[in-house]
């Protein structure tokens, strides 16, 4: 898959077929989209191409409001794209001005001058343009002033996408890894770098991996802990994951992610490291002791041994 930041890098995709969107999560009611999107490449010798924009619409429209959280980085979300099928990634800057511009000037900017789109694939519910004026009654009348194909998508194909997106990310708000696996089509993901952290599990036996997610949008599940496939140095290992503020040895409510690697010892600062929740374990809690709290991460791994 090609990644493109502007248009001109586009000029020699033959045929383009396009859809628009932020496709969040890649999950199977995005895949529906995207194949059909593929399918139609295909059958018109044309080439896939998905347009979507970056920052997010909310960040620059309502940048007061902090409680914005994505199912994928946009690295992420490039490398699922890419698995999924689609040949062209155009990201398209998102701004105050972007969005003051008319439905009108939205299609013949963007898709006809700017892609060149033979098809655009969209949903029923496909908005655009200034406060959203543009629907899919406009999208269908500006194609056949400009002379491209409109494919639309079918409204329970759309519902299930948005119904898909709200549940995997409800499930994630209270620790049902589970759920959100179902809906997703796989297990859901975190990573980041490995940093220093002030070494108390290396003091109880138990050394941890703490980690630094960078992306400040990324959805992290709710305070628990979890059993977790560890990706590592192009291993797979088995983990135990613990989010949340560590009531037991400390008084501050900062949140801490970290991993115990199961049978491991090896150092790891500064690497980049991905985990894969399999299984929520139990609620975080406040021990009696330090020795509740050791017994209580033993119980932890040898519980999430089942799972491996």
């Amino acid at each position: 898959m090609k990644i493109h930041t502007d248009f001109s890098s586009l000029k020699d995709v033959a045929n383009p077929v396009v859809t628009i969107g932020t496709f969040d999560g890649v999950h199977p009611g995005h895949l529906h989209i995207i194949n059909k999107v593929n399918e139609t490449a295909k059958r018109t010798s044309g080439e896939s191409v998905l347009l979507t924009f970056y920052p997010h619409p909310r960040m620059v429209l309502h940048p007061e409001d902090h409680h914005l959280k994505l199912l994928n980085t946009p690295e992420e979300k490039s490398t699922l794209l890419a698995q999924a099928g689609i040949q062209h990634l155009m990201i398209y800057p998102f701004s105050i001005e972007f969005s003051r511009q008319s439905a009108f000037d939205y299609v013949r900017d963007l898709l006809v001058n700017g892609i060149k789109a033979k098809t655009v694939v969209v949903g029923y519910d496909h908005r655009f343009g200034r406060n959203r004026e543009g629907d899919h009654t406009t999208l269908i009348e500006l194609a056949e002033t400009f002379g491209f194909e409109v494919e639309e998508i079918p409204p329970q194909t759309i519902d299930e996408v948005n119904i898909s997106s709200t549940k995997i990310r409800q499930a994630l708000a209270v620790g049902q890894v589970n759920e959100a696996a179902k809906y997703l089509g796989r297990p859901y993901s975190l990573g980041g770098e490995i940093v220093h952290g002030d070494k108390i599990g290396r003091q109880l036996g138990f050394p941890t991996a703490n980690i630094r997610v960078d992306y400040p949008y990324k959805l992290v599940p709710a305070h628990g802990v979890y059993a977790v496939k560890v990706l590592l140095d192009n291993r797979k290992l088995a983990g135990v994951m613990n989010i949340g503020i560590r009531p037991t040895t400390h008084s501050n409510s900062l949140e801490i992610i970290e991993v115990y690697i199961i049978d491991f010892d090896e150092e790891v600062y500064g690497k980049q490291i991905t985990v894969e929740f399999v299984e929520r374990l139990r609620d975080e809690k406040k021990f009696g002791s330090i020795d509740e709290l050791k017994k209580g991460i033993a119980k932890d791994i040898a519980e999430a041994k089942k799972f491996f």
